[in-house]
Order: C-alpha cells, then structure tokens, then sequence
C-alpha cells in the first residue's frame, strides 16, 4: 500500500481521518480556521474557554471569551456542522493569569497577559485537552506561521506584518509547537480572512476585532487591579531623579513607564516622563525623555527556540522586540544559563518596562528564536 500524500496539516492521511481541536474565541479569525478545515473535509473539533465572569467585562464589545462570543463560536459550529464544547477555565485563568497581572501591576511591572494566557492556559491546558480528544493537532486563529525546518518545525512571523502576533507567542515550546497549527499565518491581510467568513456564510464575518486585554473593561486596568487587590491605589508623592518632591499621585498603579500626560505636575518647562516606579516607597519617578533610554535589557524564563542550546554560545546577535509595537531592533543576547540573559540593545530604546518581552527574531528573514520576560535586575 502506497503511503498517503501528506494533507493541508502536514499528515500522511485523508482529512477525514485527521482530527483537529479548533481553539474558539468567538471572534472572525478562528472561526474561519474551524470553518476552512471543515469545509476540506477535516473531524474538526471546536472548544471555547470561558475564562473569567467579571460582571461588566461580560456585556463589553469586543473582548474574546465573554458570553457574547461563546454565542458566537457555537452558531458558527452550527453553521459549518460540527460538534463544539465550552469549557470552564475560570479558575485556571484567574489562578495563571489574572493573579499575576494584578500583583506585577502592584510591583510597579507592566504586564502581558496575553502571553501568559497563551502560555498558561491555550497551550497548556486547552492543549492537553485536544490530546485527550485524540486530536493529531490544535489549529488556532492566531496570525504567525509555523514551518518546518532541518530540526523540526519552526516558528516564523505571519506574511500581513500588520497582524503578526509573532510578540505574543514567544513563548511557545518546541513540543508544542509540533502540535500546534497556525492556518492564517500566511495570508496577506485580514480583508482575506474576512472574505473568507463571508465565503462560508459566517455569522461573525463582519465582527469586530478585540482591541483590549479581555478581562479589563473599557481598558481601565487601575479598577480591575484595586477590585482584585483592595487598597491598591495607596497615593503617594512624585520625585525627580534627585528625589525632590514634585507633586502627589493616585497611585503607582496607574502609572506606566515612558508616561508623560496626566502626570498633574505642570510648569516645569522641559517635559518629564515616568522613568521608574517604586511600589515599596510608593514613589513615582520622573526625569527628561534621555532618562528613558535603555541599551542593558536582563530577562529571564526565556524559552530558546533556535535549534542549538541557548547557552551553547557566549554570544547571539539577533534582532529584539521590546514592545509587541516596535519593530525589531539589532541586539547582542549573552546567555547566563539557559533561561537568564543579558540583552545589549545596539541602539537604545526608551520606555523599556519591566513586566514586557523581550521576543528574539533572526538578524535575516522571518523565524523567531524565542524570547524572555524583562525584568529589573539583581
């Protein structure tokens, strides 16, 4: 017997005997994956977290895994005609997710839950699911590309640099990425996939995309952290770099690094900017825009996705992301071991945050190698 060509999916049978597990956030973009692979003929599979019941954040337009978009991701299965789940991660998200969000807020951090969710609860737990459902793979909606290179398959950036999530999925392990399959990574804008909605008669194809963090209202972090952590917006004085008292805030939690408006300290001539924040003397520090330029940037927990050891080298010269909306930038990563590094930025950047990743992409073409959390050093 002739071995089977290898599917859409990269496997050596038919569709109709490769099941894949849909993760289903409600929204345009996985529901086209769900409603692609069931139209070439693939058992699909479609499971939608619900993660948090936060009173508000359940009626707020366009946030994923609210009660709207679990409504959502079951009409879409009913249109294309397979079977979809909901499970409950309520306790999992708040315990990996929401937790951590609120006490790095409180240590004066800048946090990406999104990472951790993907990390923690999409490619953790809805992953070892997908197994117990005797799914080959997991497809999602997410906008990044995985190929497959000499070593194994390999995380690149998705071909609309628009929608790459590539900043968000840094921390994506090799064993799962094997698992793992990203359908719309190579289309070259998000009018194709909404076309393709259309196409399948979708009933979410004209929906709009979630613009904010899912379990935070209208963006209004500071109250869903002093809702979590009562007390937590404790006020206290604004210095300058030589300690001189320039005024009071609200709170260090409602202070981001690089921030300039709202800081209520006018007429000083020369702008000023949040430079650090020090929760334990609930202190909020300011200086000129010079004194936001980083080029030393530790992280930690990194995951290396290059295909020799981390720490086999003194040196990798790559280019970094220190925010999911810069583009990278050329860098010199000093491994420490084989999760702790130093990071040399070649040209400084301002406004780099404790809290944010450091996401490593190679110096040519389109693989990321991994990444780090930023963190303030010892």
């Amino acid at each position: 017997m002739l071995d089977h060509p290898l599917n859409s999916l990269g496997f050596a049978k038919p569709p109709s005997e490769t099941r894949v597990v849909v993760a289903m956030s409600g929204g345009v973009d996985s529901s086209v994956v769900a409603a692609q692979l069931k139209e070439e003929g693939y058992d699909v599979v479609g499971v939608t977290l619900q993660l948090y019941d936060h009173g508000a954040a359940l009626a707020k337009k366009g946030a994923c895994c609210a009660g709207r978009d679990i409504h959502d991701a079951r009409r879409v299965a009913e249109t294309m005609g397979f079977p979809h789940y909901v499970l409950d991660y309520e306790n999992t998200f708040r315990e990996a997710v929401i937790e951590e969000f609120a006490d790095a807020y409180l240590a004066g951090a800048t946090p990406v839950p999104c990472i951790r969710c993907n990390e923690r609860v999409k490619f953790k737990d809805l992953l070892a699911t997908a197994k117990d459902l005797e799914a080959d793979c997991m497809a999602t909606g997410h906008y990044i590309q995985r190929m497959q290179g000499a070593a194994g398959p390999e995380l690149h950036c998705a071909a609309d640099a628009n929608r790459d999530q590539s900043y968000f999925l840094f921390s994506t392990t090799p064993e799962q990425l094997d698992y793992l399959r990203f359908p719309l990574g190579h289309l070259a804008s998000k009018a194709e996939t909404r076309a393709l909605a259309s196409k399948y008669g979708l009933p979410v194809a004209d929906k709009p995309d979630s613009q904010d963090i899912c379990f935070v209202p209208n963006g209004n972090y500071a109250a869903v952290i002093e809702k979590l952590r009562p007390g937590a917006a404790e006020p206290g004085e604004i210095v300058d770099l030589e300690g001189r008292v320039l005024g009071t805030h609200r709170g260090v939690i409602h202070y981001t690094i690089g921030q300039r408006k709202g800081l209520g300290i006018g007429g000083l001539g020369d702008p000023v900017y949040v430079v650090r924040l020090d929760p334990d003397s609930r202190r909020v520090i300011v200086g000129p825009k010079e004194a936001l330029s980083t080029r030393i940037v530790p992280v930690r927990e990194v995951n290396w996705l290059g295909d020799t050891p981390f720490d086999s080298r003194a040196e990798w010269h790559v280019n970094v992301k220190v925010r999911s909306t810069r583009p990278p930038r050329p860098a010199v990563i000093r491994p420490i071991s084989a999760t702790e590094a130093e990071v040399e930025l070649l040209n400084p950047e301002d406004g780099v945050s404790a809290g944010q990743a450091c996401v490593f992409y190679a110096p040519e073409g389109s693989r990321i190698l991994g990444g780090g959390w930023i963190w303030r050093g010892r």
